[in-house]
């Protein structure tokens, strides 16, 4: 009799060890991970489906030049599959992340999800900011899962965030003067996200024709913001989209020498 209590015994010890550690990992899970992006060539495959999947989209947005020491604001954008809940893992090669939405926490040098995120209208953005400490080049890297909530991994998709590349440049070298970096630029619209209204800007080398024109997810044209002779150096332009409808858009400016397209999203 003994013998078989101490078995019992010895079982129910066992169980509970691994409820213990179920619930454990389900809580690691909960909230949040660090590690999962391409910086370390590694995704969300343990917890959310075997492979990244193009049913989910992520994005990162934010500015691609800003300025030595200068903090900028970013976000990550998750759309497609199940689309109940999400959550991110943010990194960045060098300098500093802040998570500016409540729904992230820093994890040593990186950003994740404080716990799943419900969508809204289709979308969800994780807001942070981004503070480079030198000149050059650097990357941000992000993943996404979209979960159908229900406290299982089956069903879930996940996807990385294409590699986002931002020049940091010196004080010398701001929007206002980038002409006497003798360069054609077409920066970031800001906000972005936005709604309804943003504003784009541009600088050229010579006076000389040029186009901005906005275009919807499926290449149609939708506005023509610019289309004359446009002056030597910085321009900026504002887009009011109480007119159209939310999602991704398109704009691209072209000149004589130049051309080159952004991605923007109207959120509604």
């Amino acid at each position: 009799m003994l013998s078989k209590y101490f078995k019992a015994e010895q079982l129910l010890f066992s169980f509970f060890l691994m409820i213990l550690f179920f619930f454990n990992t389900g809580d690691a899970r909960q909230n949040g991970i660090t590690g999962r992006t391409k910086k370390f060539n590694a995704g969300c495959n343990d917890c959310h489906g075997a492979n990244a999947t193009m049913s989910v989209t992520v994005m990162i947005m934010g500015p691609d030049t800003i300025e030595v020491n200068q903090t900028a604001n970013y976000s990550v954008m998750l759309m497609g599959g199940p689309a109940v809940k999400g959550g991110t893992n943010i990194a960045v090669s060098n300098g500093t992340l802040i998570g500016t939405s409540a729904s992230l926490k820093k994890v040593s040098d990186e950003l994740t999800h404080v716990s799943p995120t419900s969508f809204s209208g289709g979308m969800l953005e994780f807001q942070f900011t981004y503070k480079a400490t030198a000149t050059g080049t650097q990357t941000l890297y992000a993943t996404g899962n979209s979960v159908n909530g229900n406290g299982q991994s089956s069903g879930d998709q996940w996807n990385w965030a294409p590699n986002k590349t931002v020049t940091i440049i010196s004080p010398a070298l701001t929007e206002d003067n980038i002409s006497v970096a003798k360069t054609y630029a077409l920066l970031q619209n800001y906000p972005n996200p936005f709604n309804p209204t943003t504003t784009i800007r541009f600088t050229i080398l010579e006076s000389q024709f040029a186009m901005l024109k906005i275009y919807n997810i499926f290449g149609g044209e939708v506005a023509t913001l610019v289309n004359e002779i446009s002056d030597v150096g910085a321009h900026t332009i504002s887009f009011d989209g109480s007119s159209f409808g939310g999602g991704i858009y398109f704009y691209e400016l072209r000149t004589k020498n130049f051309s080159e397209r952004k991605k923007m999203i109207l959120l509604k």
